[in-house]
């Protein structure tokens, strides 16, 4: 690891990779580094008077070509900012940071456990070895660590994330998450009441509550609660316009979830026409050998029972190509299920073996070739689906949340609908951050439609 000299720092910058709990801690770190007075020059990377004096990469090792990225990134970080202090943290930086120490221009690696305290650490100037705190790789079973609680950010989007879940207990044969969070814990259910009060305080109508495993929320509190039960006080305070859910497993979509989040979606509408439910495949024979606890039945249940109840909610699924041992039958069963559902949007990942899981040693390894071939076809799948869905919607009034950035290709004002379609739309600056209703008129693309205010 590099030496740490003293050094004055003004402004910061941070590269985040990976899912939607990676971003929001970004944003935390972001935040608590511009309340203690430092200029976040992540917009304006590449002018010479935004030179960080502080890179922070927010590493991801959900798949073994995440982990690449991770190092690529932190390389790419050395060579543009030779000047700055390096730090890494993430997933990667807790389950490889010797690797990632022995990066030369590496300052410091730190794990989860102290990721919320990176501003005090770095500001109170922390020398190497302060600088390296990668925590454990969890094991199973493993020791349960308290919830790190983080304020939320409120200066990066119109629709604050809100993590009220950490860690994972499913260890599925493919993924490492479980190795790099730790076991499922939660925020405590009036912690996530006072933060949701608060982020609509701060004028925000929209929160997405998210985390690794959210449908496992508050089985580790005591009394033990559920996603069903938060939900209903957070509907019953009225705190906020809409509640947005991030992805639930199959099966822990319960009667009482279902039921509450389907009431709840019709008007005044607090949690949004939105679901999205990982697939990974519709082949049962890989559902086994990933130790998915759900087959394509309970998987195909799900979804058109959502789909019957709301007809125009967004139902998204998670696809992952080529896991060792998927034949042509395989993947066939998986793009046909898909092909007779009703699904808004796909998110396809091919496979790449990530040390340390049990995929890394299974036999029937695809080539890569082939996964390549068979990602093409659903993506483009995946792109035909959202596009029949996007066209359903046209000449409906719908509500949207105006977005506090415009369109950059067309410079329209762009909003997203309960039900995850971007529309845009004429308006001036001052209708960002409101709600305003609208008539869709058409299709701009395969991913936006157009809308006009009423």
């Amino acid at each position: 690891m590099a030496a740490n000299p003293k050094r004055s720092l003004r402004r910061f910058t941070i590269l985040t990779l990976g899912c939607k709990v990676n971003q929001y801690e970004s944003e935390s770190i972001a935040q608590a580094l511009c309340n203690r007075g430092l200029m976040d020059v992540t917009p304006l990377l590449g002018k010479q008077e935004a030179q960080p004096d502080l890179c922070i990469v927010n590493t991801c090792c959900v798949t073994g070509k995440a982990a690449m990225q991770s190092r690529q990134t932190i390389r790419r970080m050395i060579r543009r900012h030779p000047q700055a202090l390096i730090l890494v943290t993430g997933c990667y930086a807790q389950t490889a940071p010797a690797d990632i120490s022995a990066i030369p221009g590496v300052h410091g690696v730190i794990g989860h456990a102290e990721k919320h305290r990176l501003p005090e650490i770095v500001l109170n100037g922390a020398n190497d070895k302060e600088l390296f705190r990668p925590g454990p790789v969890w094991k199973k079973p493993g020791p349960h660590p308290p919830f790190v609680e983080a304020s939320p950010p409120l200066n990066t989007r119109t629709r604050p994330f809100l993590k009220i879940q950490d860690g994972c207990d499913a260890f599925c044969t493919y993924c490492i998450v479980p190795y790099a969070r730790g076991p499922v814990r939660s925020m405590p259910f009036e912690t996530v009441r006072t933060h949701v009060a608060c982020i609509a305080q701060a004028g925000f109508h929209e929160v997405v509550l998210t985390g690794i495993h959210l449908g496992r929320y508050g089985s580790d509190l005591t009394p033990t609660t559920g996603l069903a039960s938060l939900l209903k006080t957070l509907i019953n305070d009225k705190a906020i316009d809409r509640i947005r859910l991030s992805s639930i497993e199959p099966l822990e979509f319960t009667a009482d979830l279902l039921q509450t989040a389907l009431t709840a979606a019709e008007p005044p509408g607090h949690v949004c026409r939105h679901f999205h439910v990982p697939l990974q495949s519709g082949a049962d024979r890989i559902l086994q050998r990933m130790k998915r606890p759900y087959r394509r039945r309970e998987f195909t249940d799900l979804v058109q029972r959502l789909h019957h109840a709301m007809p125009d909610a967004a139902i998204g699924a998670d696809v992952l190509i080529g896991f060792p041992g998927e034949t042509d039958q395989d993947f066939a069963e998986t793009f046909t299920l898909i092909q007779s559902l009703p699904l808004a949007y796909l998110h396809v990942f091919p496979f790449s073996p990530r040390g340390g899981t049990a995929a890394a040693t299974l036999d029937g390894r695809v080539n890569p070739a082939v996964i390549r071939e068979r990602c093409r076809r659903i993506r483009r799948l995946g792109r035909e689906k959202r596009r029949l869905f996007l066209n359903r919607l046209v000449d409906r009034r719908v509500e949207i949340l105006v977005e506090q950035q415009r369109d950059t290709r067309t410079g329209q004002l762009k909003g997203m609908t309960s039900n995850y379609a971007t529309i845009l739309t004429k308006g001036s600056d001052a209708l960002q951050n409101t709600l305003q209703t609208v008539r869709i008129t058409g299709l701009v693309d395969g991913r936006t439609l157009a809308g006009e205010r009423l």
